[in-house]
């Protein structure tokens, strides 16, 4: 598929050049009729990190019927296998190249576009390396690790042109939209207090290293993090540890943040305070280093206030508007949406849509890759999103507030605070 309005691509160059060897008679599918898309207007994709995430996302690429699944990549022989498997069973073969080594993946002529669902600290550097090739990128979250990190994949990708869409799908979820409609219109009076609470953790005890099984490439498993032996706490609840994840406040506060900020309209900024607690494990008896439970606060310059709770159980979360005359909720697990007064409900027109319902998302992307225009979670976007978490997290450990000058993306006079807004990544793999 060209990127390039009136340009012509090899891909279509090729099927042009060989028309009068094929049967005079075909599908339709094959010419592009019958609602269906010819081969050579569709968007190829390929997928970099094929675990758990990606076997439930890449169902919703595949029922787009401009979209053809051509390659997989991931470092675990035992997920590129199932993934092949995934992805010809929908296309009726297996006829879906796999690659150990995602770079052979990018440097592949006839992939448009990746969906990367790596594990959190590869995503703002696969992200750029996809980018460097020429590549539109679908990206889960948190899109990156460090904040500064997350500054470099958005140069990167305005560098190269590259249409980017986060993984933040609430973002065009209609229970999400109205929530935020309702804010926007002053349903609920003036916005004073946004409420976000993700679940509490459980804090992984100490083990032992064990051998790297085999099928796996472990150096690329960690990717940029400090190299440590393998020991499959670590790896299998990786989110939890400081070296390769940031918790929940950033791994789930990401998508509340995501929707505080486009409803405050402030995708181009942020907070400007932060302070907060966390309850952390005891380095004593258990191997993990992100906070268990706690509650961070931060401000906007117009005083409205952001709190990220983490507490209670996984399917407790939700985010709440909460206004001087009303409050608004969407419940995560149930896509319930309550408010008060609750008159304001029966404005909401009727849907089934929950965050797991991908495909408006993937829609809004193949769609801004045909038109080259920004999607509706772009870069900066996504970048500012997690920014705030990632100074949740720097205020936390830091047991201190901390006071933030979103411009220049600078702690005030706080050294210590602005190191934190960095993780120097382990050679080769410098972003």
């Amino acid at each position: 598929m060209s990127k390039k309005s009136g340009s012509i691509s090899r891909r279509r160059f090729l099927a042009a050049s060989t028309a009068f060897s094929v049967p005079l008679i075909v599908p339709a599918s094959v010419l592009g009729r019958g609602n269906s898309v010819a081969p050579s207007e569709r968007i190829t994709f390929g997928s970099i990190g094929v675990g758990n995430r990606a076997k439930r996302v890449i169902p919703h690429f595949i029922q787009q019927e401009d979209v053809q699944y051509v390659a997989v990549s991931d470092c675990r022989a035992d997920r590129l296998k199932a993934a092949r498997r995934l992805v010809g069973g929908q296309h009726g073969s297996e006829a879906c190249r796999a690659y150990p080594d995602f770079r052979e993946l990018l440097a592949q002529d006839d992939i448009d576009a990746v969906f990367i669902a790596t594990g959190d600290r590869w995503h703002s550097l696969a992200t750029s390396y996809a980018a460097r090739a020429g590549k539109d990128v679908y990206c889960e979250k948190p899109i990156s690790l460090s904040l500064l990190e997350g500054r470099k994949m958005v140069e990167t990708c305005q560098r190269y042109g590259t249409i980017y869409q986060a993984g933040h799908q609430r973002r065009s979820v209609d229970s999400y939209r109205f929530a935020s409609e309702v804010v926007q219109k002053g349903m609920i009076g003036n916005l004073q207090t946004v409420e976000m609470q993700v679940w509490r953790a459980n804090p992984i005890a100490h083990a032992r290293e064990e051998p790297v099984p085999e099928g796996w490439d472990y150096d690329t498993w960690l990717g940029p993090t400090p190299w440590k032996p393998f020991v499959p706490a670590h790896v299998n609840g990786w989110n939890y540890f400081w070296d390769t994840g940031a918790g929940m406040i950033a791994a789930m506060g990401c998508h509340y943040t995501d929707l505080m900020q486009m409803t405050l309209q402030t995708d181009d900024t942020g907070p400007v305070e932060f302070e907060g607690q966390a309850k952390w494990p005891d380095p004593v008896k258990f191997y993990s280093d992100t906070p268990i439970s706690g509650e961070v606060r931060c401000k906007y310059a117009n005083g409205v206030t952001g709190v990220m709770v983490q507490r209670r159980q996984f399917n407790d979360r939700y985010i709440r508007y909460i206004g001087d005359e009303g409050w608004i909720q969407v419940d995560d697990a149930t896509n319930r949406v309550t408010a008060e007064p609750e008159s304001i409900l029966s404005l909401r027109g009727v849907s089934s849509k929950s965050w797991s319902q991908t495909g408006g998302h993937i829609r809004n992307l193949l769609d801004s890759i045909r038109s080259r225009k920004p999607t509706v979670c772009a870069p900066e976007t996504a970048h500012r999103a997690m920014s705030i978490c990632q100074l949740m997290n720097i205020c936390l450990r830091l047991g201190r507030k901390i006071t933030w000058n979103p411009a220049t993306e600078q702690v005030v006079g706080d050294d210590e605070a602005n190191r934190m807004l960095w993780r120097a990544p382990r050679s080769p793999w410098i972003v």
